[in-house]
């Protein structure tokens, strides 16, 4: 009973081993590279894979996602002679597991050792400050010199990444003090461009401002010069209208005395009547119209009327007792 026990537990076992060597689940954006008796077969692609049992064994899987990868900083030599730490990180990604499998030994530290040596090359061509201002410049080149390297390897370069570039402190001390210097040196400028552009921007505004001054006067007298011969206009379109309208009365009067059919005593009672308001004015000369004295001369008056002006102005009735007898 203990040896049969014993013999099927070590036949369990070794169906256990069997199955694990023969069945192989392999996860999402992972291969494995198959060797059978030491050489490449194939490659395990993901979900259940089966294999011949201690025939065919897994050398190694690849991850097939973008990996990425810091470089240690490196301490490079400018070619001003001065010496920078540089930190980079590289992007790169797995395209032929059998390249990178048997193609080298260790493609990530060979990438490392490629982008250590092709920085070194570049920053050695390069000065300070164009070190500085140059990242990616300098990533480009390093990017562009491990594609050449990597592609036997079959991994590809996606990004190089020049994280931080450290000076030296008395080099770091001095860039402070001219950066500070040269940020004065621009606040100054730039105070003095906005004094100058304040300065320019008044003097628009005054000149601006007398010219609408000035145009705005013009336009006023214009508009008064206007205004003032609308006024004479209309005034004397009234005076006009005015006279027009005093001569169509009188027109109208005359026409009406003529049409009344008058005779010649009434017209020199009227014209008596004209006269006596006439002396009541200061004026010490009165002209008579020669059609009046021939009328009052043919009533034989002419010598009563300006006998004593004072009483005729004071009592004009004696005057028309005087030329009227029926008065």
């Amino acid at each position: 009973m203990n040896n049969a026990l014993i013999f099927s537990v070590v036949i369990l076992v070794l169906v256990i081993i069997i199955v694990a060597l023969t069945i192989k689940i392999v996860p999402q954006q992972r291969v494995g590279v198959v060797e059978r008796l030491g050489k490449f077969n194939r490659l395990l692609t993901p979900g259940l894979n089966i294999l011949i049992p201690l025939v065919e064994q897994v050398r190694t899987y690849h991850d097939l996602r973008i990996q990425q990868s810091n470089v240690p900083p490196q301490t490079v030599i400018t070619k001003d002679n001065v010496q920078v730490q540089i930190d980079m990180i590289i992007f790169y990604q797995v395209v032929g597991p059998e390249q990178a499998t048997y193609g080298i030994s260790d493609y990530v530290y060979g990438v490392r050792n490629i982008t250590t040596a092709t920085m070194r090359q570049i920053i050695g061509k390069l000065e300070l400050d164009e070190t500085l201002s140059g990242r990616e410049k300098i990533s480009t080149e390093i990017r562009l010199a491990l594609d050449e390297a990597t592609e036997k390897w079959g991994v590809r370069i996606e990004r190089v990444e020049v994280i931080d570039i450290k000076p030296p402190s008395d080099i770091q001390d001095a860039m402070d003090k001219q950066m500070k210097a040269e940020r004065s040196k621009r606040a100054i400028i730039l105070e003095a461009e906005a004094a100058k552009q304040d300065m320019i921007l008044r003097s628009e505004g005054d000149k601006q401002s007398k010219i609408l001054r000035a145009e705005g006067e013009r336009e006023a007298r214009i508009r008064q010069a206007e205004g003032f011969k609308e006024a004479q206009e209309l005034e004397a379109i009234g005076q006009a209208r005015a006279i027009q309208s005093v001569a169509e009365a009188e027109k109208s009067r005359i026409e009406l005395l003529k049409s009344a059919g008058l005779d010649e005593n009434v017209l020199a009672y009227k014209s008596f009547e004209s006269l006596i308001e006439m002396s009541k004015g200061t004026a010490n000369k009165v002209f008579i119209p020669t059609g009046a004295v021939n009328a009052l001369g043919s009533l034989g008056a002419i010598s009563e009327v300006f006998k004593d002006k004072k009483d005729v102005v004071a009592d004009p009735s004696k005057a028309r007792s005087k030329f009227n007898p029926e008065a």
